[in-house]
């Protein structure tokens, strides 16, 4: 069940994606951080929509990490870019071609082997040290992610992409310390903080990359920072496993699935194709 929820994350994540590239598109850029500009996207139908999804997606995620191991959770949402790429077909005419579909093929493998390989998540909750530097965490990130928009593309749009994704990771980190099921103790600690104000700026700090750059290039960085860093951390410091002798696959499933969705951020891109825009603004050409 907990796979189940995971990928059903996933597709609720890769959906929003969609929905919320519109919406950053249609909104003017700017070159600060102008409030009135993002107030303009996250205003937006599409963008609501995707915030819904989001929404849906982050309570089926939670209840994954109740009972998998970060890195199976967190390799299920790099996928969720396989769903983009999917969904982005009807609503932004994105042609998908051969090695966008063996993209698919991979990250599906790549989740088949690790769902095959995860053991269960250690029930230990965190050190407070951890809970604490985890918390201590987000600030230090908000300062890099406002140095990165002074930086120019493409480092800009990756280091913001890397910053959200990293955000995100911390989100998992969050939701996988509070290990109370009683709500009022939730509150007694820093972990739900955390994760409110993590999530938030993620999106914002997504947001920002999405108008100022390439999708492909900002949702590099996020695959990355939401994938690699949080399931390190997941084994190091939180006692994640794998199933008795099922290392290696874990290994290669990860590998494949993190590989195949740079390759989907690479290739997959949320951009309207020219020939698509052409064909829009254009009909008659469709002839030729």
């Amino acid at each position: 069940m907990g796979l189940v929820l995971a990928i059903v994350s996933a597709i609720c994540y890769g959906s929003a994606s969609v929905f919320q590239a519109v919406a950053a598109r249609r909104a003017p850029a700017s070159d600060t951080v102008d409030a009135k500009s993002l107030i303009r996207v996250f205003a937006q139908w599409p963008y609501l929509i995707g915030l819904a999804l989001d929404g849906a997606g982050f309570v089926a995620q939670f209840i994954a990490l109740r009972g998998l191991p970060i890195f199976l959770v967190q390799a299920a949402l790099a996928a969720s870019l396989a769903v983009t790429a999917v969904v982005a077909i009807p609503i932004l005419k994105l042609r998908l071609g051969p090695i966008q579909w063996l993209a698919v093929a991979g990250v599906c493998v790549g989740l088949a082997l690790l769902g095959v390989s995860a053991g269960h998540e250690n029930a230990d909750q965190p050190s407070w040290p951890f809970r604490i530097g985890l918390t201590i965490s987000v600030p230090v990130l908000a300062l890099l992610g406002l140095a990165a928009i002074k930086l120019k593309d493409p480092a800009r749009a990756a280091v913001l992409g890397l910053v959200g994704g990293l955000f995100f990771g911390i989100v998992a980190l969050a939701a996988r310390s509070i290990s109370d099921v009683d709500f009022v103790r939730w509150f007694t600690g820093p972990e739900i903080y955390t994760l409110v104000v993590a999530g938030g700026l993620a999106f914002v700090f997504y947001t920002i990359g999405l108008q100022r750059a390439s999708v492909t290039t900002v949702t590099a960085g996020l695959v990355i920072g939401e994938t690699v860093l949080p399931s390190i951390v997941g084994v190091v410091a939180l006692g994640d496993s794998t199933r008795r002798g099922f290392i290696p696959v874990a290994a290669v499933g990860f590998a494949l699935a993190v590989a195949a969705s740079l390759m989907l951020a690479r290739y997959g891109s949320l951009e309207e194709s020219e020939e698509g825009a052409a064909a829009s603004a254009k009909p008659e050409l469709q002839t030729d």
